[in-house]
């Protein structure tokens, strides 16, 4: 059986975000500290769901990854990563409230949004195929 469309596509992100530099963990077996960049797969936000990547730098979240099915249009679906940016557990390590950086992407196409406190990582919005190395997404 071939899988899921969202399933296909969280395998091309996993590949994009290991090429750019992130160790994919999953959540029952993640360690923040393994390394520089860690994305943790199905990360449970009490009263949010499971965010499909909370994105980990120097040991703090920074930010998140929205997964839609190869097709979809990314427009709109920032307000769900938005969601997920203000849901983490007030006792994790985190660089901001709410956190700073959100992405939206199907695998093929990745859109990603910045806080309005970190206007100098990028355009507010950028859309691309790739996903930034953990060390971009550090405040100058």
């Amino acid at each position: 059986m071939s899988p899921q469309p969202e399933q296909q596509a969280r395998r091309e992100i996993d590949r994009l975000l290991t090429a750019a530099g992130w160790s994919v963990q999953d959540a029952d077996r993640a360690s923040i500290h393994a390394a520089r960049g860690v994305a943790i797969r199905e990360f449970p936000l009490p009263g949010h769901g499971f965010a499909d990547y909370l994105l980990y730098v120097d040991g703090q979240a920074a930010g998140v990854i929205e997964a839609k099915k190869a097709g979809a249009t990314l427009s709109g679906v920032e307000v769900q990563a938005e969601r997920y940016t203000q849901g983490l557990p007030a006792d994790l390590p985190r660089w901001d409230n709410p956190l700073p950086f959100a992405y939206q992407s199907t695998g093929v196409e990745t859109r990603f949004t910045n806080g309005p406190d970190y206007p100098e990582t990028s355009e507010a919005s950028l859309t691309s195929r790739f996903l930034l190395a953990p060390q971009a997404l550090i405040p100058c």
